[in-house]
C-alpha cells in the first residue's frame, strides 16, 4: 500500500504542472523577442546598406562582383530587355585589350567609388 500511496502522491504533481499549460510562455516570448534582435535586424539593415551601394554605382567606379570579378564600370544600364529583369553593368576587366563584360548590379559585391582630382588636391593642400 506504501507504494501505491507514492505513486498516487508523484502522479498528483504532474497533474498540478500540467494544469498552468501558460507557466512557459513568458520564456517562449523572450526568447522570440531576442531572435528577432538578433537575427532580423541585422539582415534588414544589410539590406538597406545594399541597395544604397546598388543605386550609388556610377560610371569609373571600381568594383568587384561576388564571382570575384575586378573591373571598372563603363556604363550603366538600366532595364530595357524582355529577357533580363535587372539593371546590369558593362565594366572593364582588361586595360589592355579593353575587354569588357556584362554584369548584374545585383552581382556586385564591393564599390570603390573614384575620386576626383579636385578633392585630392583640396585635401593635400589642408
Amino acid at each position: 500500500m506504501m507504494i501505491l500511496a507514492q505513486a498516487e502522491g508523484g502522479g498528483g504533481g504532474g497533474a498540478g504542472g500540467a494544469a498552468n499549460p501558460f507557466g512557459s510562455l513568458p520564456m517562449l516570448l523572450l526568447i522570440m523577442v531576442a531572435g528577432f534582435f538578433i537575427l532580423i535586424l541585422p539582415m534588414r539593415r544589410q539590406q538597406k546598406q545594399q541597395k544604397e551601394l546598388m543605386s550609388g554605382i556610377k560610371r569609373n567606379d571600381k568594383v568587384i562582383t561576388s564571382g570575384g570579378i575586378i573591373g571598372v564600370v563603363v556604363d550603366v544600364r538600366e532595364k530595357k530587355d524582355d529577357d533580363i529583369k535587372e539593371d546590369e553593368l558593362i565594366i572593364r576587366v582588361d586595360e589592355n585589350s579593353n575587354t569588357r563584360i556584362r554584369v548584374l548590379k545585383s552581382s556586385v559585391a564591393r564599390v570603390f567609388p573614384v575620386q576626383s582630382a579636385s578633392s585630392n588636391g583640396s585635401e593635400k593642400k589642408s
